[in-house]
């Protein structure tokens, strides 16, 4: 028993120091240094109290980043669970090389994110705008990551093409496990494929659909890498985002302790929408 013991903590241990230094010390940090105005580099500072997350809520910089993070957001959880959950259904059918059509739609989920970012930010520079011209269409013929009006649409398209992959497994995880007797049933009352996914598939899958929906709307406040590979946050501010506001102005801009206060609001927000996102979804799991 007692070998047992000194295992078990020869192994928990160190991995609970591993990640209180690399993540809990530097979150209490971050938290610690929003009530100052240490600029990042700077020997000293002072205490300002409440100061930073007042200005928070003053600075238009920060407001507009907040509007296009959410909007971005509630599009690309829609789209993703919406484009998932049709895949899920046509990859659960009984079509040929099931198992192959499985492993193709899975891919994007194990590309880097950069990468796949990099990867279309050529698409988009080069050649959709050569196959543009040749079409004949102005707007199929500029880079839509060039106009501050359009860039945020080429960042969804992205963020959706890679977000469907894991989605998608989610979802047919769950339809595995729904009997085949219920279709069965229905299909011996004459119901037809749309009340099947109204009245058996989707109810059955609610808890599927809770967990995607979260982890969409949490990866789509969170967004950074698809940004930085594809606009940078331009044109102009157009598609700036929370996180890279904050990586910017704390690491770049002198805004360390700024940045810092943000970050702590923004955490906050986040698990605000993901608490009541669970709250809702779940009082609709029970009222299915």
């Amino acid at each position: 028993m007692a070998k047992r013991r000194i295992a078990f903590y020869l192994m928990t241990v160190p991995a609970l120091l591993l990640f209180f230094t690399f993540h809990t010390f530097p979150a209490i940090q971050g938290i610690f240094y929003a009530f100052t105005n240490w600029d990042g580099f700077s020997e000293s500072y002072d205490f300002v109290g409440f100061k930073n997350f007042v200005n928070i809520f003053k600075d238009e910089n920060v407001i507009n980043s907040y509007v296009f993070t959410f909007k971005y957001a509630i599009v690309v959880t829609i789209l993703i669970n919406v484009l998932s959950l049709l895949i899920a259904l046509g990859l659960n059918a009984k079509i040929k090389f099931k198992n192959f059509f499985r492993g193709v739609y899975f891919l994007p989920n194990i590309l880097s994110v950069l990468i796949v970012g990099f990867i279309f930010n050529y698409l988009f520079s080069n050649v959709f705008t050569i196959w543009g011209a040749k079409l004949g269409s102005e707007f199929l013929s500029q880079n839509i990551l060039g106009n501050a009006d359009w860039a945020w649409i080429g960042i969804v398209i992205v963020a959706v093409w890679q977000g469907i992959a894991f989605n998608t497994i989610l979802y047919l995880a769950g339809l595995q496990t729904i009997p085949r007797d219920l279709y069965e049933a229905s299909n011996l009352d004459g119901a037809g494929k749309f009340r099947e996914f109204i009245s058996i598939t989707f109810p059955l899958l609610a808890s599927f659909f809770t967990i995607n929906m979260v982890l969409a709307m949490k990866s789509g406040l969170m967004v950074f890498d698809q940004i930085i590979a594809l606009t940078g946050g331009g044109p102009g501010r157009s598609t700036q985002s929370i996180a890279l506001l904050i990586y910017t102005g704390g690491f770049q801009g002198g805004e360390f302790a700024y940045q810092s206060a943000n970050a702590v609001i923004y955490f906050i927000v986040i698990i605000v929408i993901s608490a009541l996102q669970l709250k809702f979804l779940q009082k609709r799991e029970m009222d299915m």
